[in-house]
């Protein structure tokens, strides 16, 4: 199963070994699962360790980021359609990779722009929450 991960989720793996977040990675580095993400996102997750907990950038570094496929960014019109479905330009890419990459589900914490979405099918992208992610990896293996 392909998730594609937001930058939310990374950034609370990052900051949290023992959370939630990072049974998503734990669960990625047994092989129950691939990880993807896209440069943009990975950018927005580095950015904000900085500003707010810069000591987490080497758990980002070493022990996450090698469990992450960073995949190719959408091209602008599938941007444009992410847009068009009602997301902010600063989410839309999030989206709009997520579909080009065929990631199965895209896992996002981002409540405020993506949870309209929640459990909607998009372009075969099913769009979750964190705990509805762990539930269909678990699903999905058994």
């Amino acid at each position: 199963m392909r998730l594609f991960v937001d930058a939310n989720v990374i950034f609370a793996a990052a900051i949290s070994p023992d959370g939630r977040c990072s049974a998503l990675f734990q669960l990625a580095s047994q092989g129950y699962c691939a990880l993807l993400t896209s440069p943009y996102a990975l950018e927005e997750t580095q950015r904000n360790l900085v500003a707010k907990y810069p000591d987490a950038l080497t758990r980002l570094e070493l022990s996450l980021i090698p469990d992450l496929i960073i995949v190719k960014e959408a091209p602008l019109p599938r941007v444009n359609w992410a847009m068009e479905m009602g997301l902010p330009l600063k989410d839309a890419p999030i989206l709009a990779t997520a579909v080009e990459n065929r990631a199965d589900l895209l896992v996002t914490g981002d409540k405020t722009h993506f949870g309209s979405f929640y459990g909607q099918v998009l372009e075969g992208v099913a769009v979750v929450d964190l705990r509805e992610a762990i539930a269909r990896v678990f699903t999905k293996t058994n």
